[in-house]
């Protein structure tokens, strides 16, 4: 997949100042307090910097965690994971695999049948209802 390249000032002109934050700084929101926490409306969660599917409505769910969770992505090709040791922790970070953006992370206590619960920034979705 041909990655969604574009400068530092190209992604803060096009961004929110939270999406640029989360996206390209790898931030994150504060538990709670994200637009799509408590939203089940269906429909696709769509990357709030390059447009590209992540998520689909079928497989979100309240983890009770703060923050939008979903037990698998849109596909296998729609996110990248890599480690990560920031903060004191280890952890597993995902990222749009379009543009490489920062969405969240990925945490072995999800639902079956998948196990997993992706814990993703609202700042970095985009929701298209169906």
């Amino acid at each position: 997949m041909t990655k969604v390249q574009k400068t530092e000032a190209e992604w803060q002109a096009e961004l929110s100042p939270e999406a640029y934050h989360v996206l390209r700084e790898n931030g994150t929101e504060r538990p709670f307090t994200g637009e799509y926490d408590h939203t089940f409306e269906p429909g696709t969660y769509r990357c709030a910097g390059c447009g590209a599917t992540l998520f689909e409505s079928d497989t979100k769910y309240d983890s009770g965690c703060g923050w939008p969770a979903f037990s698998a992505p849109a596909s296998e090709e729609a996110v990248e994971e890599e480690g990560d040791a920031s903060y004191g922790m280890v952890r597993t970070e995902v990222l749009c695999a379009s543009c490489g953006g920062h969405l969240g992370h990925v945490f072995p206590d999800g639902p079956h049948p998948t196990g997993q619960r992706y814990c993703i920034n609202s700042a970095a979705l985009k929701h298209e209802e169906r």
